[in-house]
C-alpha cells in the first residue's frame, strides 16, 4: 500500500498592512508571506470512501467532517476532475501547529492536500492553475500552495515573486501563549485607519524594518499575553520580531541558527507553558 505525504508548512506575515474596509466584507491588504520548513503533516492512502483522521499536539475540538478544509480540497479537485482522476483517500492529518494562531492552520493544510492530490493524481496542473481553484476556499490559501515567500495584495490572495528577499535559510522561533485568536473579530476590531503602504521601494528586505502588522493593536487587545511574547522576544536580540497574521503566534528571526537555539532554550526555562518551535525559513 502507497502512503502519500505532504506538509502543511507554517505560514507567517513579515509585515501586514490594512489599507481599507471593502464593500464585500473583506479588507484590502498588503502583506509579505513566508514560510518556516515545519508544520502539520498529511497522510493518505486509496480507499473505499474518503475518510479523515486528525491526531496530534492540536487536534482536539476539530471537524473530521466534510466541513473541514481538507475534505472540502478533495472534493474540489474531484468535483473539477472527476472520480476516475481522484480516487477516494483515507487520510490523517497530524496537527502540530496550534489553531487560530495566524500561522496559516486550515489553509495549510488545505494546500497540502492540494498539492498531494497534484502530485500523484494531477501531474499537469501547474501552480497558477491550483492557485486559481484553491482561492475560493480561503484568502491566505493562494500562498500556501507553493509556500514560498511572496507579496500579497487584495485580499492577499494576488500575489507576485519576492526573489530579491533572498530569506531562504533564516532561524526561525515561532512562538505562541497557547491562547487561540478569531480572524473575523481581531480585522472587524481595526480602527480604520490606513496608516500607509507596505511597498514604496525597490528595497524590500530594507522595508521589514519599518513594516509593521496593523492587526498587531486590536489583536492585543483580545489576547495580553500577545504583548508579553512580543517583549519575551525583543529581548532575544532577533533582527526581526513581530507577530504574524491576526496572533497570536509571533516570530523572531535571527542571524545564526545558535543564536536561535539559545533563545528557543532560554525562553523555554522562561515561560514554559508557551508553545514554540523552532525552524529555518524556506
Amino acid at each position: 500500500m502507497t502512503v502519500f505525504t505532504e506538509t502543511g508548512w507554517a505560514k507567517i506575515n513579515l509585515a501586514l498592512h490594512v489599507r481599507a474596509r471593502r464593500a464585500d466584507g473583506y479588507h484590502a491588504i498588503e502583506t509579505l508571506f513566508a514560510f518556516v520548513d515545519g508544520g502539520d503533516t498529511l497522510e493518505a492512502v486509496v480507499a473505499d470512501t474518503d475518510t479523515l483522521t486528525i491526531d496530534g499536539a492540536f487536534a482536539e475540538g476539530l471537524s473530521a467532517g466534510a466541513d473541514n478544509l481538507v475534505l472540502g480540497t478533495l472534493a474540489l479537485l474531484r468535483g473539477r476532475y472527476g472520480a476516475d482522476r481522484v480516487p477516494p483517500l483515507a487520510i490523517r492529518l497530524t496537527k502540530a501547529l496550534p489553531v487560530a494562531a495566524g500561522i496559516g492552520g486550515g489553509s495549510a493544510d488545505a494546500a497540502a492536500m492540494a498539492r498531494l492530490v497534484r502530485r500523484h493524481f494531477l501531474p499537469e496542473l501547474g501552480d497558477a492553475a491550483l492557485v486559481r481553484l484553491m482561492t475560493p476556499l480561503g484568502a491566505d490559501i493562494a500562498a500556501c500552495v507553493t509556500s514560498e515567500t511572496c507579496l500579497g495584495v487584495g485580499t492577499g490572495a494576488e500575489l507576485s515573486p519576492a526573489p530579491e528577499l533572498a530569506l531562504g535559510g533564516t532561524p526561525v522561533l515561532l512562538v505562541n501563549p497557547r491562547q487561540p485568536v478569531a480572524t473575523g473579530p481581531v480585522f472587524a476590531a481595526w480602527d480604520g485607519t490606513d496608516r500607509g503602504p507596505l511597498f514604496t521601494a525597490a528595497d524590500l528586505r530594507a522595508q521589514l524594518f519599518a513594516a509593521r502588522n496593523d492587526l498587531q493593536r486590536p489583536a492585543i487587545a483580545q489576547c495580553p499575553a500577545i504583548a508579553e511574547v512580543l517583549t519575551e522576544l525583543g529581548g532575544l536580540r532577533p533582527w526581526l520580531a513581530r507577530m504574524s497574521g491576526s496572533g497570536a503566534t509571533c516570530f523572531a528571526l535571527f542571524d545564526a541558527l545558535a543564536e536561535r537555539d539559545a533563545a528557543a532554550l532560554y525562553l523555554k526555562g522562561r515561560r514554559p507553558e508557551w508553545w514554540q518551535m523552532t525552524g529555518a525559513l524556506r
